[in-house]
C-alpha cells in the first residue's frame, strides 16, 4: 500500500437523514460547521444526508418521491422578480378584451 496517500484526521462523526431523522455515527473525514449532542452526552460534529440506507428504495424496497427542500418552487421565487419583468405581460397590464400570446 501506498504511504502518505490516507487522511489522518479521521474522527468520531453523526450522519443524520433529512427524510425520516435516522442517526448514526461513524469515523469521517468529512469537515461541517454544524454540531449534535449524541446519546452518550458528548459533542459530535453533524453531517446531514438527503437519503442513506433507511431512506432508499434499493434498500428498503419502497419507492418514495424524495422532493428536496422543493427544488422548483424555491427556483421560481428565487427568479420571481425576474420573470415578472420580462416574462408574459400579467393580465392586469392588458387591456379588458386581450389575452396574453403563448407561444408556438
Amino acid at each position: 500500500m501506498k504511504k502518505g496517500i490516507h487522511p489522518k484526521d479521521y474522527r468520531l462523526v453523526v450522519f443524520k437523514d433529512t427524510s425520516n431523522d435516522y442517526t448514526f455515527i461513524t469515523r469521517s473525514t468529512a469537515s461541517t460547521k454544524e454540531t449534535i449532542v449524541w446519546d452518550d452526552g458528548k459533542e459530535y460534529p453533524l453531517v446531514k444526508l438527503e437519503i442513506s440506507h433507511t431512506s432508499h428504495p434499493f434498500y428498503t424496497g419502497k419507492m418514495k418521491f424524495v422532493d428536496t427542500a422543493g427544488r422548483v418552487d424555491k427556483f421560481r421565487n428565487r427568479y420571481k422578480n425576474h420573470y415578472d419583468k420580462k416574462g408574459e405581460p400579467k393580465k392586469e397590464d392588458l387591456p379588458e378584451n386581450e389575452t396574453p400570446k403563448s407561444e408556438e
